[in-house]
């Protein structure tokens, strides 16, 4: 895989559909499935935006074009302050989904969820990037590990490098590296765990 498809899978909803597709695939004697199955989802829109006043919603997995379309409503809607997500899924492609959230923080976005939001794996991290990170009761936020198709993030030494993205990315975020390590050992790729009030308090999720 490259680099961009090493942690796709952080969608809990996609990760189930390549399981399921991945062992028919096996049936069959195919190799390779599930590389063909996210590089085809990294083919077309899964992210939607809509602008609100100063506040940008979206919903839907972040792919490799996620980060375009990004750019492009910033550039139109120069005063939007606040990036609301809605149904976040996931990320199918990890790397796009850090320079999101890098690009996030670097305009000094606040990023908020609505009473109704659901956000895991790879939303959850792009969440962190706010400046101001702020939710209304009601909203889900869920965590796992990341995988590479072979092997979840756990079964890697603490010290090997396919940590490192992720594990840096957290800390620059929040601080600290802590919850990083927190959602690798919460669920497992194909598993979600839902973070409670106190957990999310703990690992300063939210600034208010």
């Amino acid at each position: 895989m490259s680099s961009a498809e090493t942690r796709s899978l952080r969608s809990p909803r996609l990760f189930g559909a390549l399981a399921a597709f991945a062992l028919s695939a096996l049936a069959l004697g195919l190799g390779g499935c599930q590389q063909i199955t996210v590089a085809a989802m990294n083919q077309i829109t899964t992210t939607k935006f809509e602008v609100q006043g100063q506040r940008l919603l979206m919903s839907g997995d972040i792919n490799s074009k996620t980060l375009d379309q990004f750019e492009k409503v910033i550039a139109q809607n120069p005063d939007i302050t606040t990036l609301v997500e809605l149904d976040v899924p996931g990320s199918l492609d990890d790397d796009t989904m850090i320079k999101l959230a890098y690009r996030v923080r670097e305009l000094g976005l606040n990023t908020h969820l609505t009473a109704t939001s659901s956000i895991y794996s790879g939303g959850v991290d792009l969440f962190l990037a706010g400046v101001e990170r702020t939710m209304e009761p009601g909203a889900t936020i869920g965590v796992h590990s990341w995988s590479d198709g072979v092997r979840d993030a756990k079964d890697y030494p603490r010290d090997a490098p396919e940590h490192e993205q992720n594990r840096r990315y957290i800390e620059r975020m929040l601080g600290d590296d802590k919850f990083y390590w927190f959602t690798i050992y919460a669920a497992p790729a194909d598993d979600i765990h839902v973070m409670s009030d106190a957990e999310i308090a703990k690992y300063g999720l939210l600034t208010k």
